[in-house]
Order: structure tokens, then C-alpha cells, then sequence
């Protein structure tokens, strides 16, 4: 089998190396890729949101399975466009991806079927939005509408962060026509937990608990970032609670789609938050979130083509979905100076022995040399009997990979280590 994976990050890397293990594969190639990811596929520089180089490549090379792992080009319907032209792929149809696409359309949707979430108010008026913020308690959470790489949410602690937020947002257009519309939402408080799952719009099979960890700094401090490493499963996602889940959230999610004619197939993420009044949705993401992919994937015991494929094919109920016992940690290893400015082209050494655990993320070849090329750098994983063994391995790894100005946070899974004490 030919296979195609849209996108150039980590994520991207570990579902490439996870393919790689199903013997029917024989080729896959990445669009783009990376220099990291070109150990694993062949990288083609097609932009992952240029839709009609996408379609046309897959065509014109016999592509037998597409992956479509971004956000960006799900919500661009790069799916619908695949399909049209008789290539099937692992990912919902723009219709569908519209639950990641849009804060509003998704508050409104877990209002309408009952579907547990933090209390709201939507604006497309700043001056009305300021004048509600005058009555609202705080700490508050401030949302734009549409994608921004991650970054569109900002927890206001007081009246004036906020603010500043709805301004920057609405005003200064810090998020581009994201912002044209924004959600201003209560503050929960709790654990937090990320709940991929596989789903062919019938069946909802859920892959093991992640915690992620978004500041930039040691002990949750400084800014958010796309994520400093994670951590699998999640302590504080226990049985009971996941049998909660499975009924308060994820089936009536995705029969809310149904209802509305937008069935999603594909990888549908919860972002959970474990509030004393239960849990409740605080995010839904249309695809693979990253990092949490790099711990997941490699405590998955299944073949994951064949899982991705039931997703397509509409047959999930009947395939099985394994997960190991085992624990895992991804420590990611970071440009100094993320999320804001950092220097990119410092050369990169990744012993051969570690190699198999490694996702890189942002990185070029120039000159036969393996550069840095982004904030995130790379993610080391390890699976191992328990957690303190699997953090203890990941940061054996990380001392044995360098480049330039190399960072990276020296906690990652400290509070699952604390939960477990508990």
C-alpha cells in the first residue's frame, strides 16, 4: 500500500512510524515532512494547506490511504477533496471538522444536546463584550472563534487581563478574522485530561488518558505554549470516570453530530477538565492532538492502519483497539525562547540508539546536516513498566541529544507522580 500523511510536525512523525509497523505498507510520504521525518518517509514540499497539490499528488501517485492529520487543512476540507477524487482518508470532512473550526459552533452544539461544558456568552460586538465583562467573575476565559495554532485562549486573572484579551483579540486582530468572533466562558477548576478517540460516527473507541503540559516553564509557569511533553494515562482519569465520559460526552458528542448532519469519523479529541460538578468539555480538537499523540501511539497494541481504516470504512465496532499496561512520558525539546522568538539552524544529534523514540517536529536538511527549524524541536518518548520509570528513561534521552539552544522543561510528569502519591 502507498500511503500519504499531510503535515510536517511530531505528530505527523509518530503516526508515520506507527504506519511504518503494518507489512502491507510499502511507501509513505509526507507532505510536507520534515528533515526528521524523512528517516521514516519520503517528504514532498507540498504545504499541507494547498488542498489542490495535495489532491493532485495523491492521484497522480496511486495513493491507496491518506492521512490528513492537521487541523488546518481538515477545516479547508481537504478530506471532502480527497474523497471526491476517490482517495480515502483517516479524518472528518470540513462539515465535521467544523467542531475544532469553531468555538461558537461547539459551545452551541453542548448546549443544545446537554453535553456538560463551562458557562458562555458569545460576541462579535467588543464594546458589548467589555461592557459584559464588567459583571463577570474572574479569573475568566477568553476564546477566538477560529483556529490559531493553539494559542486563541487566554485565562484572564483579573478585570483588566481581560480586557486587554478582548481588545487584542477583537481590535488588533492578534489572531487575524479568528477573533472576529470570541467566547468569554467561566473559569473551571480541576485536573485536566486529554481523551483521544477513534470513531467511524457510530462507535467511539477511546485511546488511553494523556496529561499535557502547556506552560513554557518549570512548575506550570510562563506562557502556553503547543505543549512542553506528556505524560500517559492520566492518574486522575479513572474507570468510573471514563464510564462517565463515555455517556455524558463522548457518545452524545458524536450523536449530536449525526443529528446535526455532520457525522465526524476519524480522531475526535476531548479536552476534559475534572471539575467537582464532574467532568466537562473545555476543548473538542478535530485530529491527533500533539503532544499527546507521541505517548499515546506508542502504547497502542493494535495495528493502526487498520484501526484508521475501520474509521473509514465504518466497521470500528468490530476492530480491536489495545492499548499496553505500561506507562509512557514525551519530554519535548524545545528552542530557547519559545513560544515568542528563538533562533533557528543550530545542527542536531540524535544518537542512533535513541532514534526509534524520537519525533522531530521542526527541522530541515541543508548541506547533509540535520538543522533545527522551529520552537519545538523534537519529543523523546519512553513506555516502561511505570511512570517514574518512563520520566526517569525520557530525560536519560533528552542529555543525549543536542543542538544549539536547546530548552526544554525539567518537570514533565511531576504532577501525575504526585497524583499517584495521593
Amino acid at each position: 500500500m502507498k500511503i500519504m500523511v499531510v503535515g510536517g510536525g511530531g505528530r505527523e512523525h509518530a503516526i508515520i512510524k506507527k504506519i511504518k509497523e503494518n507489512k502491507d505498507v510499502e511507501r509513505i510520504y509526507a507532505l510536507p515532512g520534515n528533515g526528521g521525518i524523512a528517516a521514516d518517509a519520503e517528504c514532498v514540499e507540498i504545504g499541507a494547506k494547498d488542498i489542490g497539490a495535495i489532491v493532485e499528488f495523491a492521484v497522480q501517485n496511486g495513493i491507496d490511504y491518506a492521512v490528513v492529520a492537521p487541523d488546518d487543512p481538515l477545516v479547508l476540507g481537504c478530506v471532502d477533496a480527497l474523497e471526491e477524487r476517490g482517495v480515502p482518508c483517516f479524518g472528518p470532512r470540513a462539515n465535521a471538522a467544523i467542531i475544532e473550526g469553531s468555538k461558537v459552533f461547539s459551545k452551541n452544539l453542548m448546549k443544545k444536546y446537554g453535553i456538560p461544558t463551562a458557562a458562555y456568552e458569545v460576541f462579535d460586538d467588543m464594546e458589548a463584550a467589555l461592557s459584559y465583562l464588567e459583571t463577570a467573575p474572574v479569573p475568566t476565559v477568553i476564546k477566538a472563534d477560529g483556529l490559531a495554532l493553539g494559542k486563541g485562549v487566554i485565562i484572564a486573572q483579573t478585570l483588566d487581563e481581560a480586557k486587554q484579551a478582548v481588545i487584542s483579540m477583537m481590535q488588533d486582530k492578534q489572531f487575524g478574522s479568528s477573533g472576529d468572533h470570541i467566547v468569554i466562558e467561566e473559569f473551571l477548576t480541576g485536573p485536566e485530561v486529554s481523551v483521544l478517540a477513534f470513531t467511524d460516527g457510530k462507535t467511539v473507541k477511546p485511546m488511553v488518558s494523556s496529561m499535557d503540559h502547556k506552560r513554557a516553564g518549570d512548575g506550570d509557569t510562563g506562557l502556553n505554549t503547543g505543549g512542553m511533553g506528556t505524560v500517559a494515562p492520566n492518574p486522575y482519569y479513572t474507570e468510573d470516570i471514563a464510564e462517565q465520559c463515555m455517556e455524558t460526552i463522548f457518545k452524545p458528542t458524536v450523536n449530536a453530530m449525526n443529528a446535526e448532519g455532520r457525522t465526524f469519523k476519524g480522531c475526535l479529541y476531548f479536552g476534559l477538565m475534572l471539575t467537582p460538578n464532574g467532568p466537562k468539555v473545555i476543548e473538542y480538537n478535530c485530529r491527533f492532538g500533539d503532544p499527546e499523540t507521541q505517548v499515546v501511539l506508542p502504547l497502542l497494541e493494535s495495528d493502526l492502519l487498520t484501526v484508521m481504516m475501520a474509521t473509514t470504512n465504518g466497521n470500528l465496532e468490530e476492530t480491536e483497539v489495545k492499548f499496553s499496561e505500561k506507562h509512557a512520558c514525551c519530554v519535548i525539546m524545545a528552542s530557547e525562547g519559545y513560544p515568542v522568538s528563538y533562533k533557528k539552524g543550530f545542527e542536531m544529534v540524535i544518537p542512533e540508539q535513541i532514534a526509534d523514540s524520537v519525533y522531530v517536529a521542526g527541522a530541515k536538511f541543508d548541506g547533509g546536516k540535520l538543522l533545527t527549524n522551529g520552537g519545538r524541536v523534537l519529543g523523546v518518548t519512553s513506555v516502561c513498566d511505570t511512570l517514574r520509570e518512563a520520566i526517569t528513561e525520557s530525560y536519560e534521552k533528552v542529555e543525549k541529544i543536542s543542538f544549539g539552544n536547546a530548552y526544554y522543561r525539567h518537570d514533565i510528569g511531576k504532577r501525575a507522580l504526585d497524583a499517584h502519591k495521593a
